[in-house]
This record gives structure tokens, C-alpha cells and sequence, in this order.
């Protein structure tokens, strides 16, 4: 994304802002996405806050557990295709 020229926005009496449509349209902020503000030395820094917090594959492996025997590639293959073909249908 390129830099864009310099827009003007006002506060409202509620301290509010409304971020430019294509500002919005440009970074994938839907209405309801929530942001970060981070003052900076330089003004006021907005990031998207992830939906999810971030973690790592040790943090979560083994945190399903499967009771039954180890399914082969093809085994999984099958069931992902079946459960694609059902989602297909709905």
C-alpha cells in the first residue's frame, strides 16, 4: 500500500473520528474491526487488533486428543474430501 496524501478529519464533541472509506477500504477494516492506539513521537499509530491472540504450534499441538488408532494420508484425504462434499451440499 503507497502513501497516501495528507487528509483532513475532525474530532466530534464525543472525542470520536471517522477514518476516510478508502483508508478503511485499503487496510481490510470492516465495520466492528477493532484497532490499537499507540502514541507515537510522530502522532497516533492505529493497528487492526487480531481476532485471535497469536500462538505457536507447541501451544496447541496435542491439545485435541485423538482416541483412536493413527489415520493414514489416504484415510484423512477421504475424510476432508467427505466432509468438502457435505459442505458443498448445504
Amino acid at each position: 500500500m503507497g502513501i497516501q496524501k495528507q487528509i483532513t478529519i475532525v474530532i466530534s464533541t464525543k472525542g470520536q473520528v471517522m477514518l476516510p472509506r478508502n483508508i478503511c477500504d485499503g487496510r481490510h477494516w470492516s465495520p466492528g474491526t477493532r484497532l490499537s492506539v499507540e502514541e507515537t513521537p510522530d502522532g497516533v499509530l492505529l493497528k487492526a487488533v487480531p481476532v485471535f491472540p497469536a500462538t505457536s504450534v507447541e501451544a496447541v499441538f496435542a491439545s485435541l486428543r485423538h482416541t483412536g488408532p493413527a489415520l493414514s494420508i489416504e484415510d484423512m484425504d477421504l475424510v476432508v474430501t467427505r466432509e468438502a462434499e457435505r459442505r458443498a451440499r448445504d
